[in-house]
């Protein structure tokens, strides 16, 4: 794919030209970084999680929506994490500091349930925010049929946390 196609295509490129960028950026760091499996946390690898935020009661989500693409499947993820997750998200302004930047590649299986989530860039501080969404992600599968898409099944979201220990999927940050 061409990134000088314009539209959804060009959208697609923006995100993996980013993705890239914050993967070489924490390139030092991805040998040590906590691969979090499902389910439950990495062996050895977990990090606490500040009393009930991580374990945020569940919220019964319609169905995934059929998606044609990477990009709608993204997005409708996106939305998913929200909507299972409303106490510990925020859809507001993100604010000028964050206090965390946790960027997970997660893999599916055919199905859209998750297979495994590998950190690709942990946060320096507020490292317990790695397993909040980790957790965000797990409560909001599974996110659609992903079979008809081209391989490898994964996609990679990066969460702002706020102060609060809020996240917003980047996706959803216009």
């Amino acid at each position: 794919m061409h990134c000088t196609e314009r539209g959804a295509k060009q959208r697609v490129c923006a995100v993996i030209a980013v993705a890239g960028a914050i993967a070489v950026a924490g390139c030092a760091g991805r040998s040590t970084a906590p691969s979090v499996e499902t389910p439950g946390p990495a062996p050895g690898g977990a990090v606490a999680t500040p009393g009930d935020r991580a374990h945020a009661p569940s919220i019964a989500l319609a169905p995934p929506q059929r998606v044609r693409n990477w990009a709608e499947l993204r997005l409708q993820a996106a939305q998913r994490m929200v909507a299972a997750n409303p106490a510990i998200t925020y859809m507001g302004t993100v604010p000028e500091t964050l206090l965390a930047v946790p960027v997970l590649e997660i893999e599916l299986n055919a199905d859209g349930s998750v297979r495994r989530i590998e950190v690709l860039r942990p946060p320096r501080q507020a490292t317990d925010t790695v397993q909040i969404a980790a957790d965000a992600v797990r409560r909001a599968a599974p996110f659609g049929d992903v079979s008809k898409l081209p391989r490898p099944w994964k996609f990679v979201e990066t969460f702002l946390f706020d102060d609060q220990r809020r996240f917003k999927p980047r996706t959803l940050d216009p």
